[in-house]
């Protein structure tokens, strides 16, 4: 049975070429969410290292860690140590040559509770993950945990109502969404302002049509290009929780690193779905062309 109020850690980080530092920093901010409550905590996108994806190099590859691996047990032991649920975002090495953008979720206990592959991969300037990740394979399957059923997507996915839909329709009690996301130089501040709004829009915009709440945590800080050819990423932080309304219960900067704990009310979704029925409401029997690619 779901708890009523789940203490929620979030941790919105400036990321190195240090992967130990960063995993070091992460652990330390863990502990110190943990003894102040935290039951879960949410890590932002690929969070052990930099956001390699800026540039095509075969040579990124060799970030890749396996499933389970050292790098696992390290957040096992944290989960098992703090006694909370961690939500982790990694780069998996499947097999030589195959690889995916995969969030992991440790169990109290230290075990692996499920994992996540992302299913929809970008491909656009400074961040090529279409030349490292593999589509996920796994589907839209919420991760049961001691806290919650969870339904972790990754970056790319909030911005598809679909993934939210189809982790609602499983059941999940709440939707999750490690990201790594920044503006490229180039673009005037309107744009950028656009561009972070629509983001927090979207994701508010699930809460509202699943009678969810929505957790989503991003990275924060520039970030070089390796390859000299652009200014790098300014990741915009900004990570921020709903509730089953989309109304804000926390909103961290888009400037500087963040951690927090939220209180979310779990059995507020229940009465929100009663007031606001789309699930009801929703006219299956039209919705099959939704599977096509367009409509002509």
């Amino acid at each position: 049975m779901t708890q009523n109020i789940l203490h929620v850690g979030i941790i919105q980080q400036h990321n190195t070429a240090n992967i130990e530092d960063n995993r070091n920093r992460l652990a330390l901010k863990m502990k110190e969410l943990a003894s102040q409550g935290a039951e879960l905590i949410v890590n932002q996108e690929l969070h052990d290292s930099i956001y390699f994806c800026q540039v095509e190099s075969t040579d990124n590859c060799n970030l890749a860690v396996t499933i389970p691996s050292e790098t696992t047990d390290f957040y096992s032991s944290l989960a098992k140590e703090l006694g909370v649920v961690i939500v982790t975002s990694l780069f998996e090495r499947r097999a030589p040559g195959l690889y995916h953008n995969t969030a992991v979720v440790f169990e109290k206990d230290g075990c692996i509770a499920g994992k996540y592959r992302k299913m929809h991969i970008p491909d656009d300037p400074a961040y090529y993950e279409k030349f490292y990740f593999t589509p996920g394979d796994l589907g839209f399957e919420p991760i049961d945990t001691s806290v919650g059923r969870l339904g972790v997507l990754v970056c790319w996915d909030q911005w598809y109502p679909e993934a939210a839909r189809l982790m609602a329709l499983r059941g999940a009690e709440i939707l999750i969404y490690p990201t790594a996301i920044g503006w490229e130089s180039s673009d005037t501040i309107d744009e950028q302002t656009r561009q972070r709004e629509a983001w927090i829009t979207i994701q508010r915009a699930h809460a509202v049509a699943n009678g969810l709440p929505v957790i989503s945590v991003n990275r924060v800080g520039h970030e070089p290009d390796p390859s000299g050819n652009t200014n790098g990423i300014q990741f915009w932080g900004s990570s921020f929780v709903t509730g089953p309304q989309g109304e804000f219960l926390y909103n961290a900067p888009s400037d500087a690193e963040a951690m927090d704990i939220i209180k979310i009310d779990m059995k507020r979704s229940e009465n929100v779905r009663r007031w606001w029925p789309f699930l009801r409401d929703r006219r299956i029997e039209a919705y099959s062309k939704l599977t096509s690619r367009f409509i002509d």
